[in-house]
């Protein structure tokens, strides 16, 4: 397979897809990285040097950053220097090129670099512009600077997680970042289905602020504040506004930590089954709100009296919903994992073979491949400037001597 094709894998729901992105670290980025999976040609443009901030961060395995091998897999990666007048001229080109343009610089430097809406509309009317920003394009703070974890902060969604006498709690990763990727992926694709449909199609901006994707999801906090004047609150592992008579996590006898739910009447009646207390008593969701603490305490102290391992056997035996709380090491020896091939090994020119997600979700029939990790600093220069935008030996000559690219 030679990486001087476009898609060299022949797969995925997405080829022939082409994509430019002026977008780094996480967001912007991991939008591009789901249409890639899927078989598009993602270029990944980065200033000459440094490149991506996102490949010197993380751990390292013999001073080789990781977490870049993974999120610039299956991309091309051009060096280009926006603030040289060369280097916005050979952006252009990128614009002209592409199907999609993904973009996460802040409003003022997207007019001067005239990557905003109005310039890359003009230069390809047909284009799909992506642009992630903190408060987005039409809000008083467009040109503000903002992350991942201010737009979780901002969503709603720290607020409400970690428990009543706690602090409010951030994931342990970029969640706003990576929700928002997902979701611009997912409005990519919106626009492009109509384009594909309306012969009379002139181009889509999609506006996706950092705050928003989150904000979407919690889709009550709004309607309960404005109905009923309530400010839903942290409840631990509960949910905040419809409490079930049992959801939380529980530490076994050997320190392993167990998470059980119910979701249905009937599944707290199992539960009830399991512990020994009549499950009449638990007949009525009334019944079965009022008396969920003891349900709580009852499983503490019954998983507490047991190792994880027995502990999973009984609940599957009584059908309780529960798992093991996975971390990395479990997750790989996991063999639903497994089964399912959600782990795969891909060669790494640097690392040798590694392990990192498959292309996610599966498609049965025609599914997206990893065919390359994460690539060197401007690997594909060339392939991209010369052979796909049709740049002469000299022109590539005069950019690279002159530091553009």
């Amino acid at each position: 397979m030679s990486d001087n094709e476009r898609n060299p894998t022949g797969c995925g729901q997405l080829q022939g897809l082409k994509v430019v992105e002026f977008a780094h670290v996480v967001a912007g980025p991991l939008a591009g990285s789901m249409l890639a999976d899927q078989g598009a040609d993602v270029v990944h443009v980065e200033p000459p040097g440094a490149g991506d901030a996102a490949r010197a961060m993380g751990p390292q395995r013999d001073g080789v950053p990781l977490w870049f091998k993974v999120a610039g897999r299956n991309k091309r990666s051009v060096t280009l220097d926006l603030h040289h007048a060369a280097g916005r001229s050979v952006a252009q080109r990128l614009v002209a090129w592409a199907d999609v343009v993904i973009v996460t610089l802040r409003a003022g430097r997207l007019r001067d670099w005239e990557l905003d809406w109005d310039s890359i509309h003009r230069i390809n009317p047909r284009a799909v512009l992506l642009q992630i920003s903190g408060f987005g394009a039409t809000s008083s703070q467009a040109d503000a600077p903002g992350f991942g974890k201010m737009g979780e902060a901002r969503s709603g969604v720290v607020h409400l997680t970690g428990f009543p006498d706690g602090p409010p709690v951030h994931t342990g990763f970029s969640h706003g970042d990576a929700v928002t990727g997902l979701m611009g992926a997912f409005a990519v694709l919106a626009a492009l289905h109509r384009r594909d449909h309306d012969p009379c199609f002139d181009g889509e901006w999609i506006d996706l602020a950092l705050f928003e994707s989150l904000f979407r999801l919690v889709e009550w906090q709004v309607i309960v504040h404005d109905q009923l004047g309530r400010v839903p609150q942290r409840a631990g592992n509960q949910l905040a506004v419809a409490p079930a008579a049992v959801i939380n996590t529980y530490r076994s006898r050997d320190g392993e930590w167990i998470t059980v739910t119910s979701a249905t009447l009937r599944s707290v009646t199992h539960i009830a089954r399991l512990l020994g207390i009549s499950e009449h008593e638990f007949a009525t969701a009334q019944q079965q709100y009022e008396r969920r603490m003891e349900l709580d305490e009852g499983l503490r102290n019954w998983v507490a009296e047991r190792d994880a391992g027995e502990c999973l056997e009984e609940f599957a035996r009584a059908e309780v919903v529960a798992s093991r709380v996975f971390d990395a090491a479990d997750i790989a020896a996991d063999p639903v994992y497994a089964e399912r091939e959600d782990i795969i090994t891909v060669d790494d020119p640097d690392l040798g073979p590694v392990r990192m997600q498959t292309v996610i979700p599966h498609f049965r029939r025609h599914p997206g491949r990893i065919w390359r990790t994460g690539p060197a600093l401007g690997q594909d220069n060339h392939l991209v400037y010369g052979q796909w935008l049709g740049l002469s030996a000299d022109e590539l000559a005069d950019l690279e001597k002159s530091g553009v690219i």
